[in-house]
């Protein structure tokens, strides 16, 4: 069982890491009581799910309960886990600044001045840092660039690294989905509602997905949405986008944006994408004015 402490300077971003680790397959605990490690490693040991990556944050938070942590990481080991250390750090003045931004205040501040609270702060943390495996000050750099850090320790995987994209058909007249992140307007192929053999079923029939298929219209803006797609994607994983929500629409959600949303899929899936789909309208009644 791999364990990652992240600790360091308040403002450093260990939040960040904390979710970036989250999103690697890590199982993360904030503020835990460091008494608590071992019992956390048997919890996760005895859990019916695989948990072997663990990720905490401990920090000035725990107060005095922070002399624990050595003692509490011993025995960790002792039970034959192993253990990292990776202590965040930033300038006086950024995390300054970033608690001026955020409007929240320093955990050693209620009373005092922010500068004296972060001097004191590095004097109680001066010997966790010392132990340290990784240190990563956050003064300069992007979310980007400390994502690519975070990935540098842990090592490259498809679960940190890969996008997951999002397909979601829908009807223009339930909604657009809050989460959407590319929405993708249909109604302009011809509607197979029109057509009463083909009304009352949805685009998972095969007739209805041949004649949406085989219009003009569909094989034109498939070319042209995949086109796009082919160069969006890419450089939203390089710029450190782990989730994208693409919106396809029709007017009820139950035909056309079936159909596009269903192919979409397969052409995802197909260049190796983790692509999930969501059909969020198909089941709907769509006869009091159907689409």
């Amino acid at each position: 069982m791999r364990f990652i402490v992240i600790t360091g300077i308040s403002g450093a971003g260990k939040s960040l890491v904390a979710n970036y680790l989250e999103d690697a397959g890590f199982f993360c605990i904030d503020n835990l009581p460091p008494l608590l490690i071992p019992k956390i490693a048997e919890i996760c040991s005895q859990s019916y799910r695989k948990m072997d990556k663990i990720a905490l944050v401990i920090d000035i938070r725990g107060g005095e309960l922070l002399n624990d942590l050595f003692p509490a990481l011993d025995a960790l080991t002792e039970e034959g886990n192993t253990y990292e250390i990776l202590f965040m750090e930033a300038s006086d003045s950024v995390v300054i600044k970033r608690y001026k931004e955020s409007r929240r205040s320093h955990p050693l501040a209620q009373e005092g001045r922010l500068n004296k609270a972060i001097t004191e702060e590095r004097k109680v943390l001066e010997k966790i840092k010392d132990r340290a495996n990784y240190v990563i000050d956050t003064s300069n750099l992007t979310p980007k660039q400390l994502k690519d850090a975070i990935t540098g320790i842990i090592g490259s995987s498809d679960e940190f690294g890969g996008m997951i994209i999002n397909i979601i058909s829908f009807g223009f007249k339930y909604g657009i989905p809050i989460e959407c992140d590319l929405v993708f307007d249909v109604r302009f192929i011809p509607n197979p509602y029109y057509i009463e053999s083909m009304r009352k079923h949805t685009g998972k029939h095969e007739d209805v997905r041949k004649y949406v298929l085989g219009k003009t219209e569909t094989i034109e803006f498939s070319e042209k949405l995949n086109g796009m797609l082919d160069f969006l994607i890419p450089n939203y994983i390089r710029e450190g986008k782990s989730q994208l929500v693409i919106g396809i629409g029709c007017t009820g959600g139950r035909h056309r944006s079936v159909v596009i949303a269903d192919e979409l899929l397969k052409s995802l899936k197909e260049k190796k994408y983790k692509a999930v789909i969501e059909h969020r309208d198909i089941d709907r009644d769509g006869r009091s004015d159907g689409r």
